[in-house]
């Protein structure tokens, strides 16, 4: 054990409250696992997480790095959010498309869910198994995600639908959700450029040398 400030650190170096249940040892460094989180084993947790009060992550669930679960939010197995991203308070992963309490699923007959790099999932929002939330994708509160959403793409409602586009800055950029391929913005806020493609929004690369990223 070793003590940073008032905080006390596993010989792994990452930080488990007291009334916190925490079976996996396969967490990165850096970690925080605050009060009535419940991590299983088999669980992967990547360094300098945040995982809230009353947080659930189940065996087979897989975190990157900088990774924040606040409170009252479940990843369960099938579930892989990769680096940075943002899963606010209460919102809802699933795993199985059509549950019944007398059919035990597991493993491959569970349906996966990935949430790609610096993606922000906003309180309360429903993700329906089975879709990819692409990186830097804003999902708004309370929104019910039935089908994958872009890289880039900003979506609010039930079921949720695309109204624009957010930025790597977390502003939202003066593009509509149905701009043409080939159509260039600039953030006005970070100045970042973007164009969009039959697949999304992308980042020209040129934008972000010029800014050292």
């Amino acid at each position: 054990m070793s003590v940073i400030g008032a905080v006390t650190l596993t010989k792994d170096r990452y930080y488990v409250h007291p009334n916190a249940l925490v079976e996996s040892t396969e967490i990165g460094p850096g970690t925080m696992i605050w009060a009535f989180a419940h991590v299983m084993r088999g669980a992967q947790i990547g360094a300098n997480c945040k995982i809230g009060d009353h947080a659930f992550i189940e065996s087979g669930a897989v975190l990157g790095n900088h990774v924040t679960v606040k409170n009252g939010v479940a990843v369960w197995d099938r579930v892989t959010v990769e680096d940075n991203v943002f899963l606010g308070p209460n919102c809802v992963l699933t795993n199985d498309l059509n549950p019944r309490t007398y059919i035990q699923k597991g493993g491959d007959s569970l349906t996966p869910t990935l949430i790609r790099a610096n993606a922000t999932i906003g309180a309360n929002v429903t993700v329906v198994c089975g879709v990819t939330i692409g990186r830097y994708a804003f999902i708004g509160a309370g929104a019910v995600v039935i089908r994958s959403v872009p890289d880039f793409a900003l979506v609010v409602g039930n079921p949720a639908r695309q109204i624009g586009w957010m930025c790597i800055c977390a502003e939202k950029l003066p593009l509509p959700a149905s701009a043409p391929a080939d159509t260039q913005v600039s953030c006005p806020h970070c100045h970042v450029r973007f164009t969009v493609t039959d697949e999304g929004l992308s980042v020209l690369e040129e934008t972000l040398t010029s800014k050292g990223a």
